[in-house]
């Protein structure tokens, strides 16, 4: 037997006698999931005092707690109860009675509940995990702190669903078509990128077992409140308990505002498969990120790269980035063997303009050089830094060799592959080893001597999980663009000389690879403009960044900082790869009238409103 009380509909007196009165659990309450009318919720009792800031909280980590409402004091339907003293769950009651001189001071909070989840995913195709209806999913606590408001301070909690590989964008999307926001993944791969360590183990509920070709995806939990209660440590607090649930008509207005555009459903992309991790975007975010890659693609060289391009590289890198808490990025290719400096106009720019973004959204960015270059860079720092390119100096570190334990050692903290100090490598425009162990520029030229093994490091990469690397290169001689190396062989010139053999996970392919550089800057913009990506960057938790935050926008690739970047190169001696000139060119192209035009038609399509 279950039992509704509509709280719109009864006064004071009735819903307080039923607070004091034994009447049977509300348990379970999946069928009228996503249905008009009565609605299920979680219950929290807290003291007076408390109540504004626990109010602040959930509408601070709206995601695991989305509140429907909150009563005067003493005012709640009845389900089972978890008592709380001072963050202690000290028993289970099936009524308040006795507490009723408590309750006089206390506010109810009415949260929704991840149960009608479950409707929308069994609509996608996904039978309900517990057809009998008897217990309640898996919920975990995660090492992903809310955002914390006063005395609550806690970790958030997720509930678990196994998803067919092949079915996983169709359930995401109709998750989120049914349920608005409320239904988005907070996490899709590994949970142990949740700090979850077995899933065979849940905090709450019963065990959930992903079978082959399941995918883990992971929904913020209303039980997150459970944690909040305990961690402010008040003397006295109620919670419904988990798998219990009133209903009321009470509205969640998040999840209603709530049919998404189809702009707004998400797409679902790999961008790991060691730890397994997909992100998601907005479809209008990947439309215009793809069109970013487009535009860059163009062959004004007539080196034939289009035959190297691979669709949706520039994407995946870029979410991958996105992601990514600290990134070493490395450039220079020596090919002016017989002048000092021998490095070229291409790459540098594209490296710096990327960092400068890196930075503007918080991340740890260093920069990898020559050591015979070292000196040049840091000069290239500096002036970038005071002609305004930069906003602050980027650390330079240099490698000079040796075994792969000290490329290990570079990467990682003390060494330590379970402690990457970098979550992503990024070569732009970087001289790539060859299959023969030798350095080429584009005229079969051996410039080895000139060229510390930076490669190194992508390899180790490669074995180190939580690594993932990106090559940008235009002519598949660059570092990374092992990953198209067959194509470099068959399509261009020299490639069977040339041709790079170190692999990056994600190889972007350019006219130039500074344009490279900018669309990886301008992706970033995209993504972290996208309120879908946005939350789901955070995991559901904390505020939401302003789109397009104004610092974010004064950070882009302008034509007026790579215009004074290109003028520091030139000061610098560092000559034009295909012309040799010191002069405003780059790969032969002049910067106005050339990179001035793309680097205008990448930020249109990057601010441009959908």
């Amino acid at each position: 037997m279950s039992f509704t009380l509509h709280l719109k509909s009864c006064p004071f007196s009735v819903i307080r006698s039923w607070i004091l009165q034994k009447k049977p659990n509300i348990r379970n309450m999946f069928s009228t999931a996503g249905a008009p009318g009565p609605r299920p919720a979680s219950v929290v009792l807290l003291p007076r005092s408390l109540a504004p800031d626990f109010e602040k909280f959930c509408q601070t980590n709206g995601g695991p707690l989305p509140l429907l409402g909150r009563s005067e004091p003493g005012r709640t339907d009845r389900p089972q109860f978890r008592k709380y003293e001072f963050g202690a769950c000290t028993g289970s009651l099936t009524s308040l009675e006795g507490h009723s001189e408590q309750l006089k001071d206390m506010v109810t909070f009415f949260l929704g509940c991840s149960f009608s989840l479950e409707e929308a995913l069994e609509k996608g195709g996904l039978p309900r995990r517990n057809p009998a209806g008897r217990g309640h999913g898996a919920a975990y606590k995660t090492t992903v702190p809310c955002a914390a408001v006063a005395g609550f301070c806690c970790p958030l909690v997720v509930t678990m669903r196994p998803v067919p590989k092949d079915k996983l964008e169709r359930l995401v999307q109709a998750s989120c078509s049914l349920r608005g926001v409320q239904g988005q993944p907070v996490h899709i791969g590994d949970p142990g990128l949740l700090g979850i360590q077995d899933l065979s183990k849940p905090d709450y509920g019963d065990p959930e077992v992903c079978g082959p070709g399941d995918v883990p995806v992971f929904w913020p939990s209303h039980l997150t409140s459970l944690e909040a209660v305990s961690s402010c440590k008040t003397p006295l607090a109620f919670t419904s308990a988990p798998g219990c649930a009133v209903m009321t008509d009470l509205q969640d207005t998040e999840a209603l505002a709530g049919s998404l555009t189809p702009d707004q459903i998400p797409e679902v992309h790999c961008i790991s498969q060691d730890p397994l991790h997909y992100s998601i975007a907005s479809a209008s975010a990947v439309r215009k990120i793809r069109e970013l890659e487009t535009v860059i693609a163009v062959d004004l060289g007539s080196r034939g790269i289009g035959h190297l391009l691979c669709r949706d590289e520039l994407l995946r890198a870029s979410l991958s980035l996105s992601h990514a808490r600290s990134v070493l990025i490395t450039t220079g290719f020596p090919t002016h063997f017989n002048h000092e400096p021998p490095e070229e106009t291409d790459g540098p720019p594209g490296a710096l303009a990327l960092a400068a973004f890196l930075r503007a959204l918080e991340k740890g960015v260093s920069m990898a050089v020559d050591q015979r270059a070292l000196s040049l860079f840091e000069k290239l720092v500096q002036e970038a830094v005071e002609q305004g390119v930069l906003k602050t100096k980027i650390p330079i570190l240099t490698y000079p060799g040796g075994s792969a334990r000290a490329a290990q050692a570079l990467l990682c903290s003390d060494g330590d592959p379970r402690s990457p100090r970098f979550d992503h490598l990024v070569a732009i425009e970087r001289t790539g080893r060859a299959a023969d162990g030798n350095y080429y520029n584009a005229r079969k030229m051996n410039i080895k001597h000139l060229v510390d093994p930076i490669d190194d490091l992508f390899l180790a990469a490669q074995k180190i999980p939580g690594i993932s690397s990106t090559g940008v290169g235009d002519g598949g001689n660059e570092l990374g663009m092992g990953k198209v190396k067959e194509a470099v062989k068959r399509h261009i010139r020299n490639g069977d000389v040339i041709a790079c053999d170190v692999e990056a996970d994600f190889a972007v392919i350019a006219g130039v690879s500074n344009w490279g550089g900018y669309a990886l800057a301008c992706a970033l913009y995209i993504l972290n403009s996208c309120e879908v990506h946005g939350r789901y960057l955070r995991r559901a938790t904390g505020p939401s960044a302003a789109p397009g935050e104004q610092n974010w926008t004064q950070a882009l690739p302008s034509i007026d900082k790579e215009e004074k970047m290109l003028d520091i190169l030139v000061w610098h001696k560092v000559r034009s790869g295909v012309s040799g000139i010191v002069g405003m060119e780059v790969d032969g192209l002049p910067f106005h009238g050339t990179h001035d035009q793309m680097i205008q038609k990448l930020l249109d399509v990057t601010t441009a409103r959908v």
